[in-house]
């Protein structure tokens, strides 16, 4: 099973896999997943919520994180920045794209490029992710 499979496997009963996120290419050094704008991720005028970008960002970054991560170690989120760049209708599949900024050893940047299908920009997301003991 590849890299990619299993983390999609992992994600599908947790919020992720209630967004519809989907996870196409998982390695050390870029992460790609895809959602389908559904009309229950909008907002008033059928077009995909910010906070829905920002969650399916936060989730590719994370995943960028734990591909990266020591043995007994794991990852937490302490900061996150949005630039919404344009919209993203309803019924549009958008396009994430999530590249290391920083791979440290307690602390890994991603940048997340968030488009739709037919290359439209989206969002830019810069998270910040903590490399914590295993619990």
């Amino acid at each position: 099973m590849s890299i990619a499979a299993n983390i999609q496997d992992r994600l599908k009963p947790l919020f992720p896999g209630l967004m519809g996120v989907e996870i196409s290419e998982a390695t050390k050094d870029r992460i790609v997943a895809s959602m389908l704008v559904r009309p229950d991720l909008c907002t008033a005028g059928g077009i995909c919520h910010g906070g829905a970008f920002m969650a399916f960002a936060d989730t590719i970054g994370a995943v960028g994180t734990f591909v990266n991560l020591p043995p007994n170690t794991r990852t937490a989120t302490i900061e996150s920045k949005t630039n919404f760049m344009g919209a993203a209708p309803v019924n549009t599949k958008v396009i994430a794209e999530s590249i290391p900024l920083h791979k440290g050893r307690t602390t890994q940047v991603w940048q997340t490029t968030i488009k739709t299908e037919a290359g439209k920009l989206c969002a830019i997301v810069t998270q910040t992710q903590m490399v914590l003991p295993a619990a």
